[in-house]
């Protein structure tokens, strides 16, 4: 097991956004959380990733307690996580905003190989290396965050909800980068409102309702489940 997160409760002020959540994820897995908008899905990758500190509750990375360390040592440990919205920095160019992705390396050779290696995972940054960020399209500011967080050589990586305000062609690409990176050995903990895709690329599975894991289990049965169906992919199934 590379993360254990046992009995989470978050607050915003009064507000209790995680309700005791309780979840694991092994090595080598992608786990996705589902659920909709406000079911606490940011609000767990943001305490797991130290930006969120909880009330109660522990995050165990690799046999360490990680919830009282700063987000900053949490990436030189082995997390990093690719937020929701992108945000990466629209006045750098491609190749400065994927180097800000290795501030916490000091192995010069090392960035310039990982470097090489997220221009060959997605061949139009290499084409667009010279170009601000800010003028990329959607799914190639997607690209860029995902390249950032992974130059960190991370052990698990965080993924935000990765397709949103992509197209569905693009969500596909998006989701099949997300099963090469897995399959090239990086664990994944994926937060993504797509249910129906993050089932079919997923391992194991956790809903989330209101700060409450409602229902969990391998991403198959999850998916098959009655109720999953008719609240989460129903407009899939409708289509098909």
């Amino acid at each position: 097991m590379i993360l254990e997160v046992k009995e989470l409760e978050v607050y915003y002020g009064a507000i209790r956004a995680l309700q005791g959540i309780s979840f694991q994820v092994n090595e080598g897995e992608i786990v996705t959380l589902i659920g909709a908008n406000g079911a606490g899905k940011s609000t767990t990758m943001r305490t797991v990733s130290g930006l969120l500190q909880p009330r109660k509750g522990e995050v165990v990375f690799q046999g360490r307690r990680i919830n009282r360390i700063p987000a900053h040592k949490i990436v030189r440990l082995g997390i990093s996580h690719v937020p929701e919205g992108r945000q990466i920095f629209p006045n750098l160019t491609v190749t400065e905003n994927l180097l800000m992705g290795a501030y916490t390396r000091r192995d010069r050779a090392g960035i310039k190989q990982s470097l090489e290696e997220v221009m060959d995972r997605f061949p139009r940054l290499r084409e667009r290396a010279k170009q601000l960020a800010g003028t990329l399209s959607g799914g190639e500011q997607q690209m860029v965050a995902m390249g950032r967080g992974l130059m960190s050589k991370p052990k698990l990586l965080i993924l935000d909800e990765p397709s949103m305000g992509l197209s569905p062609l693009l969500v596909e690409e998006i989701f099949n980068i997300i099963k090469t990176i897995n399959l090239q050995g990086t664990t994944i903990l994926l937060v993504e409102q797509n249910a129906f895709m993050a089932l079919q690329v997923a391992h194991q599975a956790y809903v989330l309702e209101t700060g409450r894991i409602v229902l969990s289990g391998p991403a198959r049965e999850v998916q098959a489940n009655p109720q999953i169906r008719s609240a989460y992919l129903g407009e899939v199934q409708m289509v098909s």
